[in-house]
């Protein structure tokens, strides 16, 4: 190849490659200006102005902290509250506990690696699972109302049924993704189906199960102070009883006090969770 033909095809590659950055460029300012352009219509549609928001916000904050603030007068609740945020937690924490054992034992049944030789009844662990999991947890929690009225076993049974769909799924998955060699090296030795599953599917997926475990109760916690606003129970009760009677610096206590234990909680989950790995 002489030195003209290199020089014109190295001539034609760098042409071509300003062409794409060039496509790119404009391609991304378009979208950038489409998405403008959307902002500013809606906000015509909806009557917003950006402005306004953000000049809001400086004011909005300092009115939280004036009236949210902890008084001495407050103070005095605290055991009350924390007793509260105990109770809820340990709620969260027992709804966690029985759906992972319900979860652990369909899992298993419904898993492709150690589960059952019968499709139907793993495509029906699977449909159970995504109808509970898709349900939201508030929408379980009015559903149940109906039914059993605003007390504790209400709330529990909301963050059971949203858990038990939720851990299901997750031990399913995790389960289908232990390694295969161990089991068929079991079942080659005409290990029965329970010593496959104890000896292991348990102990391959057992860190995973943990920390799917672990991570539900994290977030159980936090819900568990909404589910209460409507079961009338636990720390969410006592929240909207304070916010509704225009005691804001108790109401605020109890958002302290809820953020130190649930970031306490989160603390604790995470040192099990890295000594597990």
């Amino acid at each position: 190849m002489s030195a003209n033909e290199a020089s014109m095809g190295t001539a034609g590659s760098t042409a071509r490659d300003l062409s794409w950055f060039r496509r790119r460029q404009l391609r991304t300012l378009a979208g950038v200006v489409a998405v403008v352009v959307a902002f500013q219509l809606c906000s015509l549609i909806c009557n917003f102005s950006l402005g306004y928001a953000m000049g809001s916000i400086p004011a909005a904050f300092a009115w939280m902290f004036r009236n949210f603030a902890p008084t001495v007068e407050s103070l005095a609740n605290l055991p009350m509250v924390v007793e509260q945020t105990v109770s809820t937690a340990l709620d969260s924490v027992a709804a966690t506990v029985i759906a992972a054992v319900v979860g652990i034992a369909l899992s298993v049944l419904g898993s492709s690696t150690v589960g059952v030789e019968c499709a139907p009844v793993r495509g029906a662990i699977r449909a159970i699972a995504s109808i509970f999991r898709n349900i939201p947890m508030i929408a379980w929690a009015l559903l149940l109302l109906l039914s059993f009225k605003q007390n504790e076993f209400t709330g529990f049974l909301a963050l059971f049924l949203t858990t038990f769909g939720q851990l299901t799924r997750f031990f399913l998955d995790t389960f289908d993704e232990i390694p295969t060699g161990p089991v068929e090296a079991l079942r080659s030795c005409g290990a029965s189906y329970w010593q496959v599953v104890f000896q292991a599917g348990l102990p391959l997926a057992v860190a995973d199960l943990m920390s799917w475990m672990l991570y539900m109760a994290e977030t159980n916690i936090r819900s568990a102070t909404l589910i209460g606003l409507l079961t009338g129970t636990g720390i969410g009760f006592v929240f909207n009883l304070y916010y509704t009677s225009f005691r804001y610096d108790t109401a605020g206590l109890v958002i302290i006090v809820t953020i130190v234990f649930v970031l306490a909680i989160e603390a604790v989950s995470n040192a099990a969770r890295r000594s597990m790995i």
